[in-house]
């Protein structure tokens, strides 16, 4: 019955296969979103170098296709090869046609959460060499931040993480150590609270705080390629650390008017010493003089009366 419209049938359907298998973008940024096996990605070097960032969800097969439009010497051919990570693929170099004014190299690699990483296209001429970098990486969590998060004994501090494109679901633990312990805010809701807005947003809040929830919190968004983590450091404080500097610049300058007073104490004690010293040293001066003055009058009287 419907023998007919079977050939009809089969070329609608290929072209929709094929569009299915091939998708191409333009954008330097590409997200691998679509549920393929095979995915195409190009991009067209002008000078010597090239960045691209891939983006990618789940595990694919990725052709990457490098054109070369940058050689002022436009050799008939040239070499072309592949790197990964910065080191050369084996049995990857070949020998590349100049076609149409450029040089194209293209080459399929399975990508999965082991293979993630910097693929490199070369182009090698007899005195230089350009390329194209791909990195490709799960999605990053934005809201970085290098500093932490202060916050007192008793109060609340809220953590936020976000990306571009929603991941599968949203984790949160607490480093402990080389340890991770996994936060469940359903099972301690006066601790914690969770909540996740628009799917690539999350949220958590810390309640009654103590000195034991300082430490490092890490946000993990699960991909089908794998986890991507942002981490977040709290500081716990109390109402007394802040003044501790101010008490410390006290206790300074304590010591030091203490060590001012202690000093001219000592000075004090020993001007008032002085005095009693030089008149001792005047007296045993004086009585030794008398006592001088006192031999002198003797030898005189013993020599008048020799006379």
């Amino acid at each position: 019955m419907f023998s007919p419209w079977i050939p009809s049938l089969q070329l609608i359907l290929l072209p929709l296969c094929w569009r299915g298998i091939y998708t191409t973008e333009t954008n330097p940024q590409l997200v691998l979103t679509d549920p393929v096996t095979t995915v195409f990605k190009s991009a067209v070097l002008k000078g010597d170098s090239l960045v691209e960032k891939v983006e990618i969800l789940k595990p694919i097969d990725l052709e990457l296709a490098c054109t070369w439009t940058g050689n002022p010497n436009k050799l008939p051919n040239i070499t072309g090869y592949w790197r990964k990570d910065g080191i050369e693929i084996p049995n990857s170099r070949l020998t590349v046609q100049l076609e149409n004014e450029q040089y194209n190299l293209k080459r399929v690699f399975r990508i999965n959460e082991d293979t993630l990483g910097n693929y490199s296209c070369i182009f090698s001429d007899t005195d230089k060499e350009a390329k194209i970098d791909f990195n490709l990486a799960a999605p990053e969590v934005g809201d970085k931040t290098d500093k932490p998060i202060v916050a007192y004994v008793g109060d609340s501090v809220a953590m936020a993480c976000k990306t571009k494109l929603p991941p599968n679901t949203w984790l949160w633990y607490k480093a402990n150590g080389t340890e991770q312990e996994l936060i469940n805010a359903s099972t301690d809701p006066l601790r914690y609270k969770i909540i996740i807005v628009d799917g690539n947003t999350t949220k958590l809040t810390v309640m009654n705080l103590t000195e034991e929830d300082s430490g490092v919190y890490v946000c993990s968004a699960i991909y089908n390629i794998k986890a991507s983590v942002s981490r977040v450091e709290v500081r716990v404080i109390t109402f007394m650390e802040p003044l501790k500097p101010f008490i410390a610049i006290v206790a300074e300058v304590i010591i030091l008017v203490l060590l001012i007073l202690l000093y001219e104490r000592w000075s004090s004690r020993k001007s008032s010493n002085s005095p009693t010293e030089n008149g001792m040293h005047a007296e045993q001066t004086h009585k030794l003089t008398r006592e001088g003055n006192n031999g002198m009058d003797e030898n005189t009287t013993t020599r008048q009366r020799k006379i």
